[in-house]
């Protein structure tokens, strides 16, 4: 008798074992169960938006996985569209967004009700640099000839345009300010992309362009890099244009403007997603980062190619936030 209920124990334990195994393989195995919605906090040509749409490309081109991803732009009020989009998704894993740093900014700067907490960390997929960029046509030979006729020419003389108001763009343009003296008309547009066009056409006189958003323009000789935003050179030397390699930029700081300044790509998701769900999305991403095409699109835009997950992910955002609070105080950019 006793053998017998021994044997009935032991037969429950080991269904029940096998019960839990496989609850937990199913939890691991998650994938999208519909096309996932790609948020895109700005407008289309910029930065983000190439980015978005580059790996959409590669998980379609490389069947990463079954369902199709589908980049939808939500850039009205600098983003807020999207985080917000988002932020009301609580527990939708077939969305994600990709972010830049007015994940940041954009609540600072218009009151907003929304934080980068209220959404769910997955990975930081790159940093993006900043460039000085003038127009080839123009006379200026380095970033410190540029600053100086700038500011031989009176306060606002010169415009720089930049992408949005009070973020990323803006900030750097203040900090080069009050690094150098020279004081511009600054000058919002919807995205980089009409950033770029805006500058080979004269119609503003700088931009702080990412490298991808003016790559184009700098390979057909339109415009010129004068200096990145950055401590170190950017790392990669093949030519992009007959002369000269992303490696051969100086940084700002080289050529007498100590300013810097990177910005984050990410990606996250609604709240209230599974361990399971974030996981699926971080082995995707780290799939489309072993593609040759990732590989050559971060040569491209010479990205900094650090990736993130987990707990270092939410230190460095716990960082970056408290550091965007202090450089938009400085600023005068803070909601009233």
């Amino acid at each position: 008798m006793r053998l017998k209920f021994k044997s009935t124990v032991l037969s429950v334990a080991l269904l029940a074992g096998f019960a839990a195994s496989a609850t937990v393989q199913a939890q691991a195995k998650w994938e999208p169960t519909k096309p996932v919605e790609f948020i895109i906090p700005a407008g289309p040509g910029g930065g983000a938006d190439q980015m978005a749409r580059m790996i959409q490309g590669i998980i379609s081109k490389n069947n990463l996985m079954k369902q199709s991803v589908i980049p939808v732009n939500k850039g009205a009020g600098a983003g807020a569209e999207g985080f917000l989009a988002i932020k009301e998704a609580k527990g939708d894993p077939n969305k994600i967004i990709i972010t830049l740093s007015n994940l940041f900014t954009t609540p600072l700067a218009t009151g907003v009700p929304f934080s980068w907490k209220d959404m769910t960390p997955v990975a930081m997929l790159a940093l993006d640099q900043f460039v000085l960029w003038t127009n080839a046509e123009k006379p200026y030979k380095s970033a410190k000839e540029y600053i100086d006729a700038a500011k031989a020419a009176g306060a606002g003389k010169f415009k720089m345009g930049g992408t949005g108001s009070k973020q990323e763009d803006q900030i750097i343009t203040v900090a080069l300010e009050k690094s150098t003296g020279a004081k511009f008309t600054y000058v919002p547009f919807a995205g980089g992309g009409a950033v770029a066009v805006q500058l080979v056409g004269n119609h503003i006189d700088s931009s702080v362009n990412n490298p991808i958003e003016a790559v184009a323009q700098w390979r057909a000789g339109k415009l010129r890099a004068q200096c990145v935003f950055d401590t170190e050179r950017m790392p990669y030397k093949e030519k992009i244009t007959p002369t000269q390699s992303w490696n051969d930029v100086p940084t700002c700081k080289e050529v007498g403007v100590n300013t810097d300044y990177v910005m984050l790509r990410g990606i996250f998701m609604p709240p209230g997603v599974t361990q399971a769900q974030v996981d699926f999305y971080i082995d995707l991403f780290k799939k489309v980062r072993e593609t040759p095409e990732w590989k050559k699109f971060m040569a491209d835009g010479a990205f900094n190619q650090t990736f993130m997950t987990g707990k270092d992910f939410n230190s460095w955002l716990e960082k970056n936030a408290a550091l965007h609070a202090q450089l938009m105080k400085e600023a005068g950019f803070l909601a009233k």
